[in-house]
């Protein structure tokens, strides 16, 4: 790796990990927690790429890229966050950012990006547009730092000034008519009508010309087009067929599995294939575990916003919402933060109000359950059974051996991990694996190993 590299976070402990790591690899490196020295190092010609992070003491990194793209458009920046949501995605991508990454991050992964940049040249820029809409964010309950939820930020960024169709698949409370809004809130198409079709708009001879002319080239949504009946779906064939010029983008949603449903015959092949051109799946709670404390205290911070009164989680009752299955995913955890916002009566959030509200709660018990006098295998097979009792008489979606063992595989080297202080080499003699094989499953599913490997 051959450059210069400028580094602008606040945290002492990144700059000298990131300027060790960049100094290692070839590079000369410049690191400041100013975004004034930064753009006074731009507006001097150095570097040859930014790595910035978003919230500084003086300033905000995502504002100050347009200026850095006005001096320097050839100048490649990598923007890092602890703010891990959609939007942080977004507004890089709009911002003409060459690479997004949320913090915690993964140095070796960071150390590959720097060397794409430094070796890639810059496409030309594109300036934000002046009527891209602000304060969404608040809206947009699209939070996740965890891997699928980073990989779904970068796929809507990428796909959402395309004309590409876009279906949108997940379970009930997952956010798929989120993810639809937000495509179009933040594409090209912004200004114009958002259409949300359902069975009943698709009823009547003139039902798609009158969806039509509700959309006017803005972007139309078939919600839950899984349900639909074979009449509908045959209308919404003629009507994608018949569009031209100026047409509206077209999104669906389903939490049904249309490829089984075409399989069936319930759901017409013609359709499957226009509908799919992007295909966008929102993962449900349970893929994405690490999640459900930052979305609970983001719901119970949004309460706080409303007017509410300030409330804080016990580590206990935290402890009892990260474990519990949450079948109806973020929707249902939304309106469970809201009762105990509403029913505590002391700032804290116990372990028993958890206990309490989920109680109250449809299908399975917490996560957490089990004797203490079970087998591990015992304990396991309890855990299974009620993962398959979520489904409802019906199988779990395909990969299942895959999900499990990466359920599994997670905690245990994590905790072998912390047992050894650390110690890779230890940790893998521990584990009865080669040191290789345990640095590839570090890597392969994200683990947090020490401060010198994923910073905060």
């Amino acid at each position: 790796m051959d450059g210069t590299v400028l580094v602008a976070d606040d945290d002492r402990t990144i700059r000298t990990v990131l300027t060790q790591a960049l100094t290692r690899a070839g590079c000369k490196v410049h690191a400041t927690s100013s975004l004034m020295t930064l753009m006074r190092w731009v507006e001097e010609g150095k570097g040859d790429l930014v790595i910035s992070d978003v919230m500084m003491p003086d300033g905000n990194g995502l504002e100050t890229l347009p200026h850095i793209t006005e001096k320097r458009p050839g100048l490649p920046v990598i923007i890092i966050s602890a703010q891990n949501t959609i939007m942080t995605a977004i507004q890089a991508t709009e911002a003409d950012a060459y690479d997004y990454l949320p913090k915690p991050f993964d140095l070796p992964d960071l150390m590959k990006r720097a060397a794409r940049a430094l070796d890639q040249k810059r496409r030309a820029p594109a300036p934000k547009p002046a009527d891209a809409p602000t304060g969404a964010q608040d809206d947009l309950p699209l939070v996740g730092r965890t891997a699928q939820m980073q990989a779904l930020y970068r796929l809507v960024a990428r796909v959402m000034n395309t004309d590409l169709p876009v279906l949108i698949t997940g379970e009930s409370g997952t956010g798929k008519s989120l993810i639809a809004r937000a495509i179009h809130d933040f594409s090209d198409r912004r200004t114009l009508p958002f259409v949300v079709a359902s069975s009943v708009d698709l009823e009547g001879m003139d039902s798609t010309s009158a969806i039509l002319s509700r959309a006017r080239g803005g972007s139309i949504l078939f919600d839950e087009v899984g349900d639909l009946g074979d009449e509908s779906q045959g209308k919404i064939v003629r009507m994608l067929d018949a569009m031209g010029d100026g047409a509206p983008r077209v999104m669906a949603t389903s939490q049904k599995d249309l490829m089984e449903k075409m399989e069936a015959g319930q759901f017409r092949q013609d359709l499957f294939y226009r509908l799919g051109g992007v295909a966008i799946n929102v993962p449900s709670l349970r893929e994405r575990v690490d999640d459900i404390p930052l979305l609970a205290t983001h719901f119970l911070t949004r309460a706080e916003w409303d007017g509410g009164p300030l409330r804080r989680f016990s580590p206990e009752a935290m402890d009892l919402i990260r474990a519990y299955s949450w079948p109806g995913n973020v929707r249902q955890l939304e309106n469970c933060i809201r009762r105990l916002t509403v029913t505590s009566p002391v700032e804290e959030i116990s372990k028993s109000e958890v206990e309490t509200v989920l109680g109250n709660q449809p299908a399975i018990e917490p996560l957490m359950g089990g004797g203490e006098g079970d087998k591990l295998s015992a304990s396991v097979a309890k855990h299974l059974r009620r993962y398959f009792d979520l489904h409802g008489g019906l199988l779990p979606p395909p990969g299942l051996y895959t999900r499990i063992l990466r359920e599994v595989e997670m905690p245990l080297i994590e905790i072998a991990l912390d047992a050894t202080g650390g110690n890779q080499a230890k940790c893998a003699d521990l584990l009865g694996i080669n040191r290789n094989t345990l640095r590839k499953k570090i890597t392969d599913l994200d683990i947090r190993v020490t401060r010198r490997r994923k910073l905060m």
